[in-house]
């Protein structure tokens, strides 16, 4: 089990579940119906089932190229822990319970449970043709608050969706920060990230302006929801500007000449800044 939680970076789902539950809340909240303790374990089951998938086909995919990268060569499955044969059953088992525990949840998430995995199982073959595939995993966890709407109400509205696409970039500007590592890798395997195509330093601009994008979405998010729910206050505004100002500092930790603190930014600094956003978020929705 312990192998498992290694290979799939199980706490790294701090950093999509506090806004699955946001979105939860917010549907929670609007749709006026009791607090369903069941439906909220399943949208937690959904989050968990489809990030473990992601992550390990992502690690089978990427098998041969991290045998050969000095960062990644004692990843489970290079390293033989885990063989690619039981990592892929692993994956299969988690996508089987995924879509099983839609078809609990509403028919829509059912239906779309499918394009739901083809999202985050896909992301893994980006990098091997577009330097957009920081975007595509962000996709991939923008769908936690649109899902967990969708699971309480049963249809889309915008402030979901907005607090989905602040999550594509916030996920897409702190991957290229982490990909900075892997630049002169993924340029000698042809490989394709914006550190590989656009250069450290670009990379690091270009990342800043997703999390610009992120910091605005946010903010009209937080906004729209202040003019329809009345009992938003001001636990929101101080979680969204905790997340952005851990956002500003996650830049400052990392320049193009000196990376070594960008676990600090990439684990450390998201991880809190997701947590204590999605704790007073919740506690300002429930507070009404």
């Amino acid at each position: 089990m312990k192998n498992y939680l290694s290979l799939i970076k199980f706490s790294h789902t701090l950093f999509a579940m506090p806004f699955a539950l946001v979105g939860f809340f917010i549907g929670h909240v609007e749709s006026g119906a009791g607090l369903s303790w069941k439906l909220l374990g399943l949208v937690v089951l959904c989050m968990v089932f489809a990030r473990s998938a992601a992550m390990a086909f992502n690690r089978w995919l990427d098998r041969d190229v991290d045998a050969i990268n000095p960062r990644t060569q004692m990843r489970e499955i290079p390293s033989g822990v885990i063989s690619p044969k039981a990592a892929l059953a692993f994956v299969l088992a988690n996508c089987l319970l995924f879509v099983a525990t839609t078809y609990f949840i509403n028919s829509i998430c059912f239906l779309l449970s499918p394009i739901a995995l083809a999202v985050v199982l896909g992301y893994s073959y980006t990098k091997r043709f577009t330097w957009l595939c920081h975007l595509v995993l962000g996709l991939g966890l923008a769908l936690a608050p649109v899902g967990a709407y969708l699971a309480v109400t049963g249809h889309f509205s915008i402030t979901p969706v907005l607090y989905g696409l602040a999550v594509l970039f916030w996920t897409g500007g702190f991957d290229v920060i982490y990909a900075l590592q892997d630049e002169q890798f993924d340029q000698s395997q042809r490989l394709y990230s914006i550190p590989a195509a656009f250069g450290k330093r670009r990379a690091l601009g270009i990342s800043s302006s997703m999390h610009l994008g992120t910091a605005t979405l946010m903010v009209l998010a937080a906004w729209i929801l202040q003019q329809n729910l009345t009992q938003v206050n001001a636990l929101i505004w101080v979680g969204t500007g905790i997340f952005l100002g851990l956002l500003v500092y996650q830049h400052r930790l990392v320049r193009p000449d000196d990376l070594s603190r960008i676990n600090l930014a990439f684990f450390t600094t998201n991880g809190i800044a997701s947590i204590v956003f999605g704790t007073l978020t919740i506690a300002d929705l429930l507070m009404g």
